[in-house]
C-alpha cells in the first residue's frame, strides 16, 4: 500500500515539475519582481537545506545547517512531525524527541530509493528487519521513548548501510539515488508575483495562528532572530 501510494506522488509530481517548468519559461518573458529580503532569504535557506541533503542524503547534517534553533520550537517541530499518537510526552526531554525526529526523517529520505525500485525482488530490498523498522511506531510509554530514540538510530545507520550495499550492486536503486539526488539540487527560484507570508501554520504548536511564514515549495520558513530558518520539510504530497 504505501509503495503504491508513493508512485502515485512520484508520478504526480514529475507532471508537476514538467508544467512549472512550462510556466517559468513564460515567466522569464516577463519583467521580473523584486521579492523582499526575507524572501529571497528564505529561497536561499531552502536551497541550502536541499543542496546540503543532497550531498550524502543525511538529514541531521541538513537539518542542523538550516532548522529552527529555537529549542521550543524545535520540540515543537518534532512532535507535530512524528508519529507520537496520543501519548503524554510533557516527561520526555527535547533532544529525545528531536533525535526520534531526525532518525524517522532520515529513515524516510533512505527507503525512497528502494521504494521507486520497480520490478527487483523486494525480500532483497526489504528484508524482514527493515520491513519490521518501518511497521513499528514509537511507544505511548514516555520511559521507553529514550531506548527507543537509541534503537532508531542504530536501525538507520544498519538501513544506510542497506542502502549503500544495494546501490553498489543494483542499477535500479543507484539510478534512482542520482535522480532524489538532481531534484534536491534543483534550484528553487522566486515566482514572478510577490510571495506573500502566510498564517494559521497547521502543524501542531510550532507557530501561533498569527504568526507569518513562508510556504516555499516543500519547505515552510520562518524569521527567527533576525534569520530565516525553517520549521517544516515536505517529503512528498499528493499535487494536482
Amino acid at each position: 500500500m504505501i509503495k503504491k501510494y508513493l508512485a502515485i506522488c512520484v508520478c504526480l509530481i514529475i507532471v508537476v515539475d514538467v508544467l512549472g517548468q512550462a510556466r517559468s519559461k513564460s515567466a522569464t518573458q516577463r519583467r521580473p519582481v523584486k521579492q523582499l529580503p526575507e524572501v529571497v532569504e528564505a529561497y536561499r535557506v531552502c536551497n541550502e537545506f536541499q543542496h546540503v541533503l543532497a550531498e550524502n542524503f543525511d538529514f541531521e547534517r541538513a537539518f542542523e545547517a538550516t532548522f529552527t534553533k529555537d529549542p521550543a520550537r524545535r520540540r515543537e517541530v518534532a512532535i507535530a512531525e512524528g508519529e507520537h499518537g496520543d501519548g503524554d510526552l510533557s516527561q520526555v526531554d527535547t533532544a529525545t524527541l528531536v533525535d526520534i525526529y531526525k532518525g524517522q526523517a532520515q529513515a524516510l529520505i533512505l527507503v525512497l530509493p528502494l521504494l521507486f525500485a520497480y520490478g527487483e525482488n523486494e525480500a532483497e530490498l526489504f528484508p524482514p528487519p527493515f520491513k519490521a523498522m518501518f511497521e513499528q511506531k514509537p511507544p505511548n510509554n514516555s520511559q521507553k521513548l529514550q531506548a527507543y530514540s537509541i534503537q532508531l538510530k542504530r536501525e538507520v545507520m544498519e538501513l544506510r548501510a542497506h542502502v549503500e550495499k544495494l546501490a553498489a550492486g543494483n542499477p535500479a536503486v543507484s539510478k534512482n539515488l542520482e535522480e532524489y539526488k538532481k531534484h534536491l539540487l534543483k534550484p528553487l527560484d522566486p515566482p514572478n508575483r510577490i510571495v506573500e507570508p502566510m498564517t494559521a501554520y497547521s502543524k501542531g504548536n510550532v507557530l501561533r495562528r498569527e504568526e507569518p511564514y513562508y510556504q516555499i515549495d516543500d519547505c515552510a520558513v520562518i524569521r527567527e532572530d533576525g534569520k530565516m530558518r525553517i520549521i517544516g520539510y515536505i517529503f512528498f504530497r499528493m499535487r494536482f
